[in-house]
């Protein structure tokens, strides 16, 4: 708390900075209670009373000062009011689309992907200076910094886990796998983005929490696809340094050496999948009797893109694809495609694993319009925020750059998560495309409240 508030920041800021942490934690550790609808209950959890407060708080923001920031969000706020429009649409349409379509379970589902995308809106309306970015970086901080601990005490076999993984396996924290992996890998974008942009030695603290915190975390996480965005996010960051001629040996081996330790980490971690994967890719024809990560994702997303390609304009309904009616016309043929893959790692009425690809259960689900409009909003606001970390005012700021770097995390992520509302790496996303949006045509917020130059 005193942290937050020595950053000088907004009310409503320091409201969205102590809601932001209890948004998407896993559902075992959230309090929630349920409430009777129709044929189905409603579960109100922390995390929606949290989404709660910061709607409040940014209809007061909007109310006390105006909204303007929103006038900068153009495609960005389009393709995302697109793709939760057709999440809602796509529910409402369901039955017809797909017999035996769940709607009551379904229309809460959509509720709470929708409640999630309103981050897009309200982040923009609260985040209005530098100080207010500043309160939301440390309080995701402290979050990474607080579930790598917990990651730590379940590797090496102090603490128990969701997945009941034994020590010395990735584990997922309090929030799940690949939302720990999204949360690190965020996080670290920070300590990137503080040393690209000079600003290391005004935010040391809270980047050298950002970097350890970061590192570790991903590395027990074991999410290769944060790896390669963090390896992506480099890249954001040389450039950046290049065209804004901040570049330094220092500062390149600074963060060269990060992204070393996260890999290497990571690989050591991994390597046992890596090499099943490998096997996979090549010639052998036996079937295994384990559920191989790799190898199952594979098959998942091709039965994701069959459903797509049998409903390429309508898709089957929100969440439907993972339907037994939808995909068990496509099981035959994936194995005869994949003859190597467990029978266990298929979808069935009993494990109904979904496509687990956000973009390809996207378009087949929502159809070729769902897909375009997600991809949409992720360019976008990755357009917006990486054009104004590489061309923006000079002396750069780290939060351009720093919000670059999350959006192409928490993408990469969804690509192994699937469009699931109420975890960690949807409301980062979201939180992320929001602050996006924020971000003024110089790259970094003001200290003003007016948030700076307007676009």
């Amino acid at each position: 708390m005193d942290a937050l508030r020595r950053t000088s920041c907004s009310t409503e800021a320091l409201v969205l900075a102590l809601c932001v942490p209890f948004l998407g934690i896993h559902e075992r550790y959230n309090p929630d209670f349920s409430i009777g609808a129709g044929s189905t209950s409603v579960n109100v959890a922390l995390s929606d009373v949290a989404m709660l407060i910061i709607l409040i708080a940014a209809a007061h923001a909007g109310h006390r000062l105006g909204i303007d920031p929103l006038r900068r969000g153009g495609w960005t706020l389009a393709a995302a009011g697109t793709l939760i429009g057709l999440v809602i649409v796509g529910t409402l349409v369901g039955p017809l689309l797909t017999d035996g379509y769940p709607m009551a379970r379904s229309l809460v589902s959509a509720a709470k992907f929708a409640e999630y995308g309103a981050l897009v809106v309200a982040v923009p309306l609260i985040v209005r200076r530098r100080a207010d970015a500043l309160a939301v970086a440390v309080a995701l901080t402290a979050v990474a910094a607080l579930a790598t601990a917990v990651g730590i005490l379940q590797i090496i076999g102090l603490l128990g886990n969701l997945d009941h993984v034994p020590p010395g396996r990735r584990m997922p924290s309090f929030v799940g796998l690949h939302d720990f992996a999204a949360l690190a890998g965020a996080t670290l974008g920070i300590a990137i983005a503080a040393i690209a942009s000079g600003t290391w030695h005004r935010l040391r603290a809270l980047a050298a929490v950002a970097a350890v915190a970061g590192v570790v975390g991903v590395v027990i996480a074991g999410a290769m696809a944060t790896v390669l965005a963090l390896m992506l996010g480099g890249l954001l960051a040389f450039a950046m340094m290049v065209t804004r001629s901040t570049i330094s040996l220092r500062r390149v081996l600074a963060i060269a050496g990060l992204l070393l330790v996260v890999t290497i980490g990571s690989l050591s971690l991994r390597s046992g999948d890596v090499a099943d994967f490998v096997g996979f890719l090549g010639t052998q024809d036996e079937q295994s009797g384990d559920v191989q990560s790799y190898s199952q994702r594979t098959v998942l997303a091709a039965i994701g893109i069959q459903i797509f390609l049998a409903h390429p304009f309508t898709g089957v309904g929100w969440q439907a694809s993972e339907l037994p009616v939808n995909f068990e016309p496509h099981l035959d043929a994936v194995r005869r495609r994949f003859p190597e893959v467990a029978d266990e790692a298929l979808p069935s009425d009993r494990h109904r694993w979904g496509i687990q690809n956000a973009y390809i259960q996207s378009a087949a689900d929502l159809g070729i319009l769902g897909l375009i409009a997600l991809l949409a909003t992720v360019a976008t606001a990755l357009a917006r925020a990486g054009s104004r970390a590489i061309r923006g005012a000079s002396p750069p700021g780290p939060l351009a750059l720093g919000i670059a770097i999350g959006i192409l995390v928490c993408a990469a992520e969804w690509a192994a998560l699937g469009l699931v509302p109420g975890i960690t790496a949807t409301a980062l996303l979201w939180l992320l495309v929001g602050g996006a949006v924020a971000l003024p045509r110089g790259g970094d917020l003001s200290d003003d409240d007016g948030g700076g130059v307007r676009a």
